[in-house]
């Protein structure tokens, strides 16, 4: 009998299941209320906001991918491009050759509020305030504080006051971070909220109306107006040591609109899997599928050295093929076709060996070559900055200080299913804008200031983010959302957990208990964008002998903290309408529920 440290979820009303309990519980009653998974998932996604700032917020970017019951797959892009002033000129100009991982100059187009009020307006069934209430309840009336979150503003009081003073009137109020599990209030922020519901309701009382008027103050109202006036005098310390100006404007905020998209899919061992474009890293878990259907998972033990190994240099392949050729498919031609051929992922697959490789090893796409090299040689490149904090972090084993992310899975009774993985906007990355509660994002680092490059910076250009939820459809008529908080390790999490379920069939739960790893090997996607050849990191669980024996193929590895390492969290519906849904122990804050 295999032991959890949970129930894994089961019933037939509906799951809500994402990184905070707060939230999982408020989007379940948004289900008990009548309302659908996209309404819940709103709702649940506006609390996240509140409850953990330091890893999400509303100026910040969204993906979510989500299936109407009876409905091919659909991708929601709530991710901002860069704004028109944002030139590598303009960076170059101010001594920079990296975009800065914080500060005013990494923010590209606030996206998050408005990917979720489309989704509202055109999947939910409930109205603006309905949907917002929970969220300015929270902020107004207060929330028990996270002792990660009062730690991270613990470790920035000082920082804050002399450098952020909008963030210390939010974040510090009397000049002292709020103690762990304390009443927390954010007062400005549940008043933007509330201004945006009353600037809905002032346009009737059609429910499409009103979320229109609120998407509309969003980007041409008050809100892009305090965004707008800040901007224009603010210039701020990052990063990078320096001070500079944002380059976002009113008119960048106007003129953008979160949009539809196809997902790309591929079928592996009977499962159709479906993720973002390749705006997002979301493809390399299925690079990395095409590649391990050419070995014998199913034959090695997943808690093994050999799967390890396996599953290890097949991400560093993958995630090689990511670095070199993935970028906003409407700038740069991504050639995904050839990335995720039969040919070519038998040929990548032979490139596994006993050994661990430290090399860098992008595949050579036909017409393409030029971007292999561009990869190879920026990864063993230094940059200058290796004594800088990365700005999104892999768990709890590093500081506090680094901003990371949320998922929420949501099913509902009819069998609509949402995943999505909100990002930004963390209030450890950027000030927060005066009288709106909350500060802006800093997804502008993941561009390259070098041209000619998928991820080159450049105006309108999505960057290449990290965010990528998962939904998958078995052609027995099994549905699964998934996902994870984590940078560059998200899809390495999921895959391992997908892995574990389809050739090992460990259930939901159970593969959120089993240790996890990742590797480290390719270059990050954030500042200071570092490569670490070789290296991986593992869970103590995993046992010595097999630490041991990873070892002695040749990794570097790094043994984290006892359950420190993944945030996954998951929903399945089965053909007879069970409902199942999961979330990891892992920092003991994420939660599923349902009925």
């Amino acid at each position: 009998m295999t032991f959890t440290t949970r129930p894994e979820i089961r019933g037939t009303f509906g799951v809500v299941t994402s990184t905070h309990w707060i939230a999982s519980a408020t989007g379940m009653g948004v289900l008990e209320r009548g309302g659908n998974a996209f309404d819940a998932a709103v709702a649940t996604a506006l609390v996240l906001q509140v409850v953990e700032p330091h890893l999400n917020g509303p100026a910040g970017d969204m993906p979510a991918i989500f299936q109407k019951a009876g409905e091919a797959a659909q991708v929601i892009c709530a991710q901002g491009p860069a704004p028109e002033g944002a030139t590598i000129a303009h960076y170059r100009d101010q001594g920079l050759e990296l975009v800065p991982g914080s500060g005013l100059l990494a923010t590209v187009v606030p996206g998050a509020f408005d990917g979720w009020m489309l989704m509202l307006r055109d999947h939910g069934s409930i109205g603006l305030r309905h949907a917002l209430t929970p969220a300015i309840d929270y902020a107004r009336d207060g929330h028990p504080v996270l002792p990660r979150v009062a730690n991270t503003i613990a470790g920035l009081v000082e920082y804050f006051a002399e450098e952020w003073p909008s963030s210390a009137e939010v974040w510090t109020p009397g000049g002292a971070a709020p103690e762990p599990n304390a009443l927390f209030r954010n007062p400005d922020l549940a008043r933007t909220y509330e201004r945006l519901v009353e600037a809905g309701e002032a346009a009737g009382e059609d429910r499409v109306a009103q979320i229109d008027a609120a998407r509309s103050e969003w980007r041409e109202g008050f809100v892009a107006d305090a965004i707008g006036d800040y901007l224009a005098k603010a210039e701020v310390h990052d990063v990078s040591g320096a001070k500079h100006r944002g380059v976002l404007t009113r008119k960048d905020m106007a003129a953008w609109r979160a949009s539809y998209e196809a997902p790309l899919s591929y079928d592996y061992h009977g499962w159709t899997v479906h993720k973002t474009q390749a705006w997002g890293q979301g493809p390399v878990l299925l690079q990395a599928l095409a590649i391990l259907k050419h070995h014998d998972l199913g034959a090695m033990d997943p808690k093994g050295a050999a799967f390890v190994h396996t599953v290890i240099e097949a991400m560093k392949l993958a995630y090689a093929d990511r670095e070199a050729y993935y970028g906003d498919p409407d700038f740069s031609e991504v050639p995904m076709e050839h990335l995720l051929s039969e040919a070519y992922n038998a040929e990548r697959a032979k490139l596994i060996e006993p050994e661990a490789s430290h090399d860098q090893r992008p595949g050579r796409v036909p017409g393409f070559e030029a971007q292999a090299d561009a990869y190879i040689a920026r990864a063993t490149r230094d940059f200058g900055a290796a004594d800088a904090a990365p700005q999104e972090p892999t768990m709890a084993h590093l500081t506090e200080k680094r901003g990371d992310t949320v998922h929420l899975d949501v099913i509902d009774r009819w069998g609509n299913m949402v995943a999505s993985t909100p990002s930004g906007g963390w209030l450890q990355s950027s000030p927060v804008v005066p009288g709106l509660g909350f500060p802006l994002n800093s997804r502008a680092q993941m561009f390259w200031l070098e041209e000619g490059l998928p991820t080159s910076l450049a105006p309108g250009r999505r960057p290449r983010t990290t965010l990528t939820p998962s939904l998958a459809e078995h052609e027995d008529g099994r549905r699964l959302v998934f996902g994870t908080p984590g940078g560059d390790q998200q899809d390495q999490w999921q895959l391992i957990w997908f892995l574990r379920l389809v050739h090992h069939g460990l259930d939901l739960q159970e593969g959120m208990d089993a240790p996890l790893f990742h590797s480290m090997h390719f270059q990050g996607s954030f500042y200071p964008r570092e490569a670490k050849p070789g290296e991986m990191m593992i869970e103590p669980a995993f046992g010595d002998d097999v630490i041991a024996a990873l070892e002695a193929r040749g990794h570097i590895v790094h043994v984290a903290e006892p359950w420190t390492v993944g945030r996954l969290t998951a929903a399945m519906r089965d053909p007879d309408g069970m409902l199942r849904a999961a979330a990891t122990p892992r920092l003991m804050q994420a939660y599923a529920v349902g009925r």
